[in-house]
């Protein structure tokens, strides 16, 4: 089996396992851009409490929140764990965003991605993952977003290096699928999906798993 056949026969035994995960759990492009700095080193349950307190105070835009004191932002977040640091960033972001595209996302998504991605790489406290994140999410960009879980899933099945950076990662998920971003946004979700229930760090459960019978020889 062609590698760009598995990774697609992958993702259709995990859309029929799990069905579509409708991420990112978000009511706006911009709360993706907020969410996608809180969620670094933490859960989702917690970014959620956080992403509730902006929204109850009525900040999840970029006037408002652009406008607010750091102090009252870390606050805030709080919930989201290392709330200065995140803070910070966000602060960080939010200038990058108000210098390169006058505060609007939207014109950030009508950036290229090659351009929209530099300028994300160049704020202090976003690397390649929340930079793929808010390009695919908020931006709507065709860029695959690579995370722990899918080098540990794709790691044991033998279909990416057990030393690999996250451009490798990457290159190799976008040589093997469509350049499409509804599938991107997709099969990122499945595989966090995955790697909860079944692919776990320490104590991984396959049996059970969705791929648990596929051959590893063909996968080489």
């Amino acid at each position: 089996m062609a590698k760009g056949e598995t990774f697609r026969a992958i993702y259709q035994l995990l859309l029929a396992r799990f069905g579509p995960q409708h991420w990112w759990p978000a009511d706006s492009p911009f709360e993706v851009l907020v969410g996608a700095i809180l969620t670094q080193n933490t859960s989702w349950k917690n970014v959620r409490q956080a992403l509730d307190n902006l929204r109850q105070h009525g900040l999840l835009d970029f006037a408002a929140l652009e406008s607010l004191p750091l102090e009252e932002l870390a606050a805030l977040i709080k919930p989201a764990g290392y709330h200065g640091v995140k803070a910070r960033r966000l602060k960080n972001l939010l200038a990058m965003l108000r210098r390169a595209y006058d505060g609007d996302i939207a014109a950030l998504a009508r950036d290229t991605p090659t351009a929209a991605r530099e300028q994300l790489l160049a704020v202090n406290g976003v690397g390649p993952e929340t930079a793929d994140a808010i390009l695919l999410y908020a931006a709507g960009h065709a860029v695959f977003v690579v995370d722990a879980y899918t080098h540990r899933v794709f790691r044991r099945h033998f279909l990416v290096p057990e030393e690999s950076e996250y451009e490798e990662i990457q290159s190799i998920f976008m040589a093997a699928l469509p350049t499409d971003a509804a599938l991107f946004n997709e099969y990122h979700a499945l595989i966090v999906e995955l790697g909860k229930r079944h692919c776990k760090k320490t104590r991984p459960l396959c049996a059970g798993c969705p791929l648990e019978h596929l051959q590893h020889n063909e996968m080489a």
